[in-house]
């Protein structure tokens, strides 16, 4: 779907030179297991209900292979693989990791009755899954909850599906939040100002930069509103998230430079700042480059006075114990990725298996937090 999108935006700009690659595609070698079957199944359907605007492309399938694409020799490998099981994929089962499961950490989440929960990470990791799935369990639980996004791609509402009691789901729109925030300036200047001076106001809220202030001050009412309720943000990918925390930083050290010395503020930076308010959760898979790029949003977060509460680790085919051939080699693959999120970077890890179905819905949503043990 995404895809599409991309592929509809790239025509309406005339770039319509376009190739289609299919990244990762597998193939069951063992038929009788059924998590492998899945597998393929999954993939399948995806690839048979693609959106038309993608299936009159042209088309290469790359094969999942069953290691981290790092380095020279795995890209080579990646280029000219013909797509059979090779040695390097027949190795043992490994041993299912021991690190806890999202329920676990729901479960901890839920000792409060209120707070701001950030999901964040890369694109492509599954944060709109984890984010929906622990604002649904949190909501099972009877707290009220908030689910809202910041990503323009507005994947909650495709993955969340029907209303779930005590949930309620928004989206910060910028175009809207944008029009909300010209309005409200030209309201408030309209009794003092001349109508040559308010057509020069209009002017200059018509400039890019007032979109962001316009999204930052939407931003911090939702935080905010963590005072009352559970509140859990679906982050954009991280670009876009790390400029929205910089805006906050900038907003913050304004109000404190412009704040009477003794006056008691708590700017939406503060809130973000402290760990009984907000749980920022990072986001990533059990392969290097999504754990890299975590290891380094979490640098960003701690120069900015932000601590991760918990890591959580999704999709993980080591978790979920397969025995087709390729897919024990990827899980083997992870093993070393598991570890190093579990021992040197997080304080928190959660594990979510591999789902045998796309995780779409309130009822995979809620197998995705379910207790796996």
């Amino acid at each position: 779907m995404e895809a599409a999108r991309t592929s509809s935006e790239l025509n309406g700009l005339g770039m319509k030179n376009q190739l289609l690659v299919l990244n990762g595609v597998f193939r069951a070698a063992d038929p009788s297991d059924p998590l492998a079957q899945a597998v393929e199944a999954r993939g399948a359907a995806a690839i048979a209900r693609m959106p038309a605007q993608l299936t009159g492309l042209a088309r290469i399938d790359i094969p999942l292979l069953g290691r981290n694409i790092v380095g020279i020799e795995a890209l080579r490998l990646l280029l000219g693989r013909p797509g059979a099981v090779g040695e390097e994929e027949t190795g043992p089962q490994p041993p299912k990791p021991d690190v806890p499961d999202l329920a676990a950490l729901v479960e901890e989440l839920g000792r409060a009755d209120h707070g701001l929960v950030m999901v964040m990470g890369k694109g492509g990791v599954g944060k709109t899954t984890v984010a929906a799935a622990i604002a649904i369990a949190l909501a099972r639980q009877g707290r009220p909850v908030h689910l809202t996004t910041t990503d323009p791609a507005q994947h909650i509402r495709e993955t969340l599906g029907p209303e779930v009691p005590g949930l309620r789901v928004s989206y910060i729109d910028p175009k809207q939040e944008v029009e909300r925030y010209r309005s409200r300036m030209l309201e408030g200047a309209r009794p003092s100002m001349s109508a040559d001076k308010l057509a020069l106001l209009e002017e200059e809220l018509k400039s890019p930069c007032y979109e962001e202030v316009a999204v930052f001050q939407a931003f911090s009412r939702i935080v905010i509103g963590a005072r009352k309720e559970f509140v859990v943000i679906d982050t954009a990918p991280t670009g876009h998230t790390l400029l929205l925390l910089d805006t906050a930083g900038s907003y913050h050290r304004q109000l404190t430079q412009q704040s009477t010395p003794g006056t008691r503020i708590r700017t939406p930076l503060m809130l973000l700042q402290d760990p009984g308010y907000t749980k920022i959760l990072i986001v990533t898979l059990a392969e290097t480059p999504p754990v890299l790029e975590a290891a380094a949003l979490q640098e960003d977060l701690r120069r900015a006075q932000i601590e991760p509460f918990a890591w959580v680790i999704n999709g993980s085919l080591a978790a979920a114990q397969p025995q087709d051939p390729l897919l024990r080699a990827c899980a083997v693959a992870e093993i070393a990725q598991i570890g190093k999120v579990k021992d040197d970077l997080a304080k928190r890890v959660a594990l979510i298996p591999f789902q045998s179905e796309e995780p779409v819905g309130i009822e995979r949503l809620m197998a995705v937090a379910a207790r796996s043990r």
